[in-house]
Order: structure tokens, then sequence, then C-alpha cells
């Protein structure tokens, strides 16, 4: 996965350590080192994300998403900052970012959320449109909201439908708990509890269970893959 990305950044070491490790990975990538440099190219040019300081000479990070949103541009914007409060990513993610990284970050974190975000843009596609989502004779009906396996009617809970649906979606890909949290619960970190595991475990028993082919499958130290294999 690969595509365009502004970075806007004050902090020369910063700036250097994100655009040599965004490079690595196939990504073009545009920098701007104040906020009034950032949002001229934000609305001039075409970017698949914008990585945006918050702290930033010039234009505030705030301020400029703000001028991007009202703007209606909907770019996706991951948020850096040493400001990493409660309050403060609430402010952030209520000003329109898509997501809130805390300074200090390792590179491997904001490599992963970039590419979750780019995977959910990507999901805006096709699949977005469709009506059914199936894997094997697993089918989930978007417009009654009705789920089988086979000739078999499954009962699911709001949220548990949100992550089957999700999970169909991303068919026989490795879905992180990342992804599962930003997607489906709506949350830009971990909340720290086992919310995500306790939901898969429902759901694998109401697909699963009884099945001689079971979907869920668990991939130690990544995540979740719903697949019939």
């Amino acid at each position: 996965m690969a595509g365009r990305i502004l970075l806007v950044e004050d902090d020369p070491q910063i700036a250097d350590y994100i655009m040599s490790g965004l490079a690595e990975e196939g990504f073009t990538v545009d920098h701007a080192a104040n906020g009034r440099d950032g949002l001229f190219l934000a609305t001039d040019s075409q970017f698949d994300l914008v990585v945006l300081d918050r702290m930033l000479p010039g234009m505030d990070g705030l301020s400029l998403l703000k001028a991007m949103r009202a703007a209606e541009m909907p770019t996706p914007v991951i948020m850096l900052s040493a400001l990493a409060s409660t309050d403060d990513r609430i402010a952030g993610l209520t000003a329109g970012a898509d997501d809130y990284l805390g300074k200090p970050f390792s590179f491997g974190e904001l490599l992963a959320r970039i590419q979750a975000l780019l995977r959910r843009s990507a999901g805006g596609g096709r699949q977005a449109q469709e009506t059914t989502l199936r894997c094997a004779d697993l089918e989930l009906d978007r417009l009654t909201r009705q789920v089988r396996r086979g000739t078999r009617k499954i009962a699911l809970q709001p949220r548990e439908f949100r992550l089957l649906e999700y999970m169909l979606m991303h068919a026989g890909e490795v879905v992180t708990r990342t992804m599962l949290l930003e997607a489906v619960w709506d949350y830009h970190f971990d909340p720290g509890t086992n919310v995500i595991d306790v939901h898969i475990s429902r759901l694998r028993r109401k697909i699963d269970d009884g099945e001689e082919q079971p979907l869920f499958h668990t991939v130690r130290g990544a995540g979740y893959r719903l697949a019939a294999d």
C-alpha cells in the first residue's frame, strides 16, 4: 500500500525521520514546515492522507484542520502532538482529525495508523456500496440487517452486526485490534480493555458453533481473519 502524503511538521528532525520512513515504505511525501504553507498545499493538491502537527508557527494545527473541514475536504488526517491528554485528544478529534497520536511515538505505530486509515478510505468504494456481504456460506444483508449461515438465521446485537460487517468487508485479510477499535468502536486510542476479545468470542460462537468449517481465525500477535480456510 502506498500513496501521497502531506506532512505538516515544523521540527526538522521529526520531519526528516517521518519522511525517510515513509519514503522507504513507497509513499510520496510533500512537506510543509508551518501551518499556512500546510493549508496552501492541502487545498491546492490531492493527497491520500495528511500527517499534521498540532503546534505550528503561522497557523496552529487545529485551525488548519478546521479550515480543511470547513472547505469540505474529506482527506484523512492524523494529528501529532505532545499534548496527549484525553481532553487534547477530544479537541483534535472534534476539530475533524481521524486519528490522534501523542509524541513521542514510534514510526511503526504511525505507519500502522496511516495504513489503517488508507484501508478505511479504500473501503468507501465498491464494498461500501454492496448491500450483501458474503464469506463462504455466511451472508450479511445490510438492508434487512439479517445474517445467515447457510439456512440458519443468526440474531446479532447492533455492535456484533457492525463488527461482522467490518470483518466481511475485509474477508481474507488480517484485521488488527487498532483497525477494529477505530472502525467499530470509534476509538482512536486503546482503552486498555478486552472489549474486542469479548465481542469476537461471542460472534465466533454464534457464527461457527456447530459448523464443520470455522470462519473466524485468530492470528497470533496480529489480530483476526474471517476466511473459509
